[in-house]
């Protein structure tokens, strides 16, 4: 049952799929389940693995898990098997503690470009808690040592394939800045942001608008890239970059350059 449990995991981590891991912590008289049992649940409440009951305590802890994987916030719950109206809703015996917990992929940064600026934003944003993936041809291993993939051979940017959720941040030097935004505007990315100036950003804007994308698809796009720190250097580039990433992430505050007043 274990080894079931663990390559259910192994498998969702991999593909970056969130699940919740419901273990029963304490048990008080007669129930199903033991201390130490555990189950896989997807986000549609089903168990993939494991086993905390029958029906229950599985439908409660089922909720909890859906709620948690919405929240990002572990819970203990306790249920009284006993009572069927205060309780899990049928007389089933014994109390249950269960403790469940989300367990949600790091969200994935991909890095389009090289250079000193991408290289500290890829410093920074893995010390964040992001996954790196870097897209251009002329990134190395060397330079991104932290990063779980490394793409040069995507000259078109074919490959920059984001994920719901994930960030996207585009520093070709302008050699590459249309194609990139053109693909990633196609993704369903939570942060797409564009390093370049002010007057080179409205440039690539009007161009994608003169190709035919819409206003509302163009608006996704944080450009400049940034809150508005006054960085000068690279590294002080990449922590505004950084910052602005955060505040996406956790719904914070702050000035960024893309929605500042020239």
């Amino acid at each position: 049952m274990t080894a079931d449990i663990l390559q259910h995991q192994l498998y969702l981590q991999k593909a970056r799929k969130p699940y919740a891991l419901a273990t029963v912590v304490e048990i008080i008289g007669s129930s199903s389940a033991k201390p130490a049992a555990k189950a896989v649940i997807d986000p549609a409440g089903k168990v993939l693995a494991g086993w905390i009951g029958g029906g229950c305590a599985q439908t409660m802890v089922a909720q909890t898990a859906l709620d948690g994987l919405a929240t990002g916030e572990p819970k203990v719950i306790g249920s009284d098997l006993t009572d069927e109206i205060f309780g899990a809703g049928m007389p089933c015996g014994g109390h249950m503690r269960v403790y469940v917990e989300p367990v949600l992929p790091k969200p994935m940064l991909w890095l389009i470009g090289h250079g000193r600026i991408v290289e500290s934003l890829a410093a920074w944003a893995f010390g964040l808690g992001f996954d790196i993936t870097v897209n251009d041809p002329q990134a190395t291993s060397e330079a991104f040592g932290m990063a779980c993939q490394i793409i040069a051979d995507d000259a078109r940017y074919q490959q920059l394939k984001p994920q719901a959720g994930d960030y996207v941040v585009i520093a070709t030097h302008h050699k590459g800045d249309y194609e990139a935004l053109t693909q990633a505007l196609q993704s369903q990315a939570g942060y797409i942001a564009l390093v370049a100036s002010r007057k080179r950003a409205q440039l690539v804007l009007q161009r994608l608008a003169r190709a035919g994308v819409a206003s509302e698809t163009l608006s996704r796009v944080w450009a400049p890239a940034g809150l508005a720190l006054g960085g000068k250097t690279p590294e002080e580039i990449a922590l505004a970059i950084a910052s602005e990433m955060v505040m996406v992430r956790r719904g914070g505050q702050a000035q960024s350059l893309s929605r500042a007043v020239p």
